[in-house]
């Protein structure tokens, strides 16, 4: 599972893929510590930007404004958590649901 419910927040583990030709979800993928989410994105990884698409990207997923998501560790790197505030139950129903 690419996601665990941290007090009022969900933490998801994803792998993002910046200049994708198919942007969007692609589902689960194996990893070295378990599964992550695939995310496609067509921003390069300059200035933040592959972040913030990845954010609005999960965001539209789950349904929630872009603005309850957040890079909380890897900001560097492609493999990334990204944190989700809001209902954890119903945030983890709809990615339960990816």
């Amino acid at each position: 599972m690419f996601w665990r419910v941290v007090g009022d927040a969900v933490a998801v583990a994803v792998k993002v893929q910046p200049r994708a030709r198919h942007p969007g979800l692609h589902g689960s993928v194996p990893d070295m510590a378990g599964e992550r989410l695939a995310i496609g994105v067509r921003e390069p990884a300059e200035d933040g930007r592959a972040n913030r698409a990845a954010c609005a990207a999960l965001a539209a997923a789950v349904g929630v404004p872009p603005s309850q998501v957040e890079v909380a560790a890897g900001a560097a790197s492609r493999r990334k958590t990204l944190r989700i505030s809001g209902d954890a139950v119903a945030i983890a129903t709809r990615l339960a649901a990816l």
